[in-house]
């Protein structure tokens, strides 16, 4: 199995992060600088490499101290099922250990992952947005 590169301090190429979303079905991808904007403003941003090919990736939005929301995690789906998803959560959870509340939205097939890392059910919240997207 090849070694995967794990980075919180990693520099971002909009082509590459571009081609992630599209692979992955995200209608992110058709705001390119919008989104390359967002992730660069993220608290934290954690890429997964291989020979220097972004496979993955997951940010953070937090205030630093007491609540952090982990909006983005993908991962090349020719690399999915191998761990990948797994390190890149393992670090940003690593980096807002103790914080007060860590929280997600986990989509369809993604809850299980999730349960996996410790994740539950927030309570009887239910998730609401305004959604300027389809792919969910």
């Amino acid at each position: 199995m090849e070694n995967t590169e794990i980075s919180v301090s990693d520099t971002l190429q909009q082509d590459e992060v571009i081609k992630l979303y599209r692979d992955n079905g995200w209608s992110a991808a058709e705001k390119p600088q919008q989104l390359l904007a967002a992730l660069l403003g993220s608290h934290t941003v954690v890429t997964a490499r291989r020979q220097g090919k972004l496979i993955g990736l997951g940010n953070a939005i937090s205030d630093g101290h007491l609540v952090v929301y982990y909006p983005h995690l993908l991962v090349s789906p020719e690399y999915q099922g191998q761990g990948v998803g797994k390190q890149l959560m393992q670090a940003m959870q690593q980096r807002y250990q103790g914080f007060h509340q860590q929280m997600l939205t986990a989509d369809g097939d993604a809850t299980g992952f999730y349960e996996s890392l410790g994740f539950s059910r927030a309570g009887k919240t239910e998730p609401m947005w305004i959604y300027d997207g389809n792919d969910h």
